[in-house]
This record gives C-alpha cells, structure tokens and sequence, in this order.
C-alpha cells in the first residue's frame, strides 16, 4: 500500500455524520477532540474513516465500549487499565530508581532545575 493511502473504501458521508453525533453525545466536541480517549489515528481524527472502520467504531460506540475503540479499529492491543497501572507504578517510584532503569536503557536523565 502506497503511502497516505487507507486499506479500503471511504465511509459515506451518512456513516461520517452519524460517527459525529455518537461522539457528541459520548460528550466529545469533534473527531479532534475525541483522538486521544478513543485511541482515533491522525488521519481519523480529521474524519477520515474506511467504511469498516467506521462501522466498528459505531458498532462499538453503540455497544457503549468506548475504552475499547482504539484497539478495536486501529489493531492494537493494549487496554487502558493496563496503561493506567502502569503510569501508576511510575509516579510511585523513586525518581533515583526510576532515572536509573531509564539510563540502563540507554536513555540519559538530568535533574530538573
């Protein structure tokens, strides 16, 4: 597949208007808006959709699974919980600790000022 392109046929413009009155009432202002909770791609995010993937984020926003969305449509794996365990066990860390296991990790830490 070239680059820019989408694996699949556009949605209508009917599926595109019905996708935006379910996040408004998710109680999302836009495509935009809504990128980030529902884990949308850039390119749907502008309200860009193929036609499958706008029948699974309806089908998904109807069966109220909003945490789902993301990697129900775009293929990926990791849940929300997960992630907020995770941000969690983080905060909780000693910054010592945790600046350590980053530079074992190639990464360089500096203090902040």
């Amino acid at each position: 597949m070239a680059f820019g392109q989408t694996s699949g046929p556009p949605a209508s413009a009917k599926q595109v208007k019905y996708l935006e009155s379910l996040l408004h009432k998710a109680g999302h202002t836009s495509f935009r808006d809504a990128r980030h909770p529902l884990g949308l791609t850039q390119r749907q995010a502008g309200g860009k959709f193929t036609t499958k993937e706008a029948s699974e984020l309806i089908d998904l926003l109807l069966n109220g699974e909003p945490a789902d969305v993301g990697a129900a449509v775009n293929g990926f794996t990791s849940r929300d919980s997960d992630i907020d365990e995770r941000e969690t066990i983080a905060r909780g860390m000693p910054a010592g600790i945790l600046a350590g296991e980053l530079e074992r990790r190639g990464w360089v830490c500096t203090p902040p000022n």
